[in-house]
């Protein structure tokens, strides 16, 4: 007899469908998942011990390249446990901007996610629709903050700077004509809020595509539809939050049950699955991006009434306004320290977290009164669903691996910090 045994396969780091540097060892047994075993690290940024060598505000660019797909929610998290530290108020636009930039961030990730789980399991079009979307998006990004990714927009105390009033425009080129160039401006001409309410306007009928694509696709649901299930008393002893915790059934959203900035002012529902496979959990994210649009909605209509400041006054925090500094001495010294020495947090300890795309991202920062943090946790939302790829994959086949990997929705720089 021939004698039968397990054998193992590397999954990754190379992997396209490995979202980052992920590396599974998996323990086949022909091409059923005995075991699976993350390796995690390959792409450890280190942040929370640089954070201890920079200044609190220096370290608001380090948060944005750890779920480089969800930057400013990264940020969120931080600036609220500064915030919290130094007991300062933020402005209430700046709360605002804030809420609907998150939100605008949600659908950016979203949008990700759900192109690229179809684009591991194979529907190839399914990307190309998301990403046209992202597009509109990341332009909305470049406008705040000058970076189509890192944004660095917000700030302890509230934002860098208020809302821009004018959209970058396509110009002619060799590869643009007169026409093209009119056609892709014509939603550009007035404001950022403009541009956004119009991108609001049309991504309904986007989301009603990705919905004719897949959401009754048959390959699409035998390849999803009980896959990677979890119980909603398992998804809470693992730890999971976010889409994959509600696509469980546990309707936890910490902007209702804990709602911070401006979310309780603010109309929404939360989608709860009730299976809790890949299948309920792609539903899950696809009526959050509805639901966004929504938040992002209400947003523009009350900043387009209120007009104010978008960051605090008190210049211990945040500096003063260029004119100011340029005519007053006071001022011009309150800049000065800013920028090289920082912010002095008082002693304390404080944790600040915030509803991810991904689920709670947490904040957990130590003062001892210097203008470093002493020392700064991170808890990022895709380590726990990590953890518990072994427990989803066992007894599946080893094509559903690449199918719960992508549900989870795994961005490795936050994973690996």
């Amino acid at each position: 007899m021939a004698e039968i045994k397990n054998y193992t396969l590397n999954f990754g780091p190379q992997h396209p469908a490995a979202h980052g540097v992920l590396r599974l060892i998996l323990e086949l047994d022909g091409e059923v998942v005995v075991r699976a075993d993350p390796h995690i690290g390959l792409l450890h940024r280190g942040t929370e011990k640089l954070a201890e060598t920079r200044t609190w505000i220096q370290n608001v660019p380090y948060l944005d390249r750890l779920d480089y797909v969800s930057m400013m929610c990264n940020e969120h998290a931080y600036c609220l446990a500064v915030e919290r530290l130094l007991g300062i108020e933020v402005p209430i636009r700046a709360q605002y901007i804030r809420v609907m930039m998150d939100e605008v961030t949600r659908i950016l990730n979203h949008l990700l996610n759900v192109g690229t789980h179809a684009l591991d399991i194979g529907a190839m079009a399914m990307v190309l629709y998301t990403f046209r979307e992202r597009e509109d998006l990341m332009d909305v990004y470049e406008a705040v903050s000058g970076a189509r990714m890192h944004a660095a927009y917000y700030r302890p105390g509230g934002v860098y700077r208020d809302l821009p009033d004018s959209m970058p425009k396509y110009e002619v080129s060799k590869w643009k004509n007169e026409a093209d160039v009119k056609r892709l401006n014509a939603n550009r001409e007035g404001s950022l809020l403009d541009f956004l309410e119009d991108f609001t306007d049309r991504f309904p009928g986007y989301l009603d595509e990705y919905e004719t694509l897949l959401t009754d696709n048959r390959i699409w649901k035998q390849r999803t539809v009980g896959i990677g299930v979890v119980s909603p008393e398992r998804a809470l002893q693992l730890g999971f939050t976010g889409p994959m915790l509600r696509g469980s059934g546990v309707a936890w959203d910490l902007r209702k049950k804990m709602p911070y900035e401006v979310y309780d002012r603010l109309d929404f529902d939360v989608p709860v699955g009730k299976n809790g496979d890949c299948y309920d959990r792609y539903l899950v994210r696809m009526e959050e991006m509805r639901q966004s649009n929504r938040i992002i909605r209400q947003c523009i209509d009350w900043l387009r009434k209120n007009p104010g400041p978008v960051i605090t006054d008190n210049h211990k925090v945040a500096p003063p306004k260029r004119a100011e500094m340029k005519a007053n001495m006071e001022e011009l010294i309150h800049h000065f320290k800013l920028f090289t020495e920082g912010i002095h947090v008082p002693p304390g300890e404080v944790y600040a977290a915030v509803e991810h795309p991904k689920g709670e991202f947490g904040v957990y920062a130590i003062s001892d009164g210097a203008n470093k943090p002493y020392r700064l946790k991170l808890r990022s939302p895709g380590f726990p669903h990590l953890a518990a790829v072994s427990e989803m994959a066992k007894g599946h086949m080893l094509a559903d691996a690449t199918a719960i990997i992508g549900t989870i929705d795994l961005v490795l720089g936050d994973t690996d910090r």
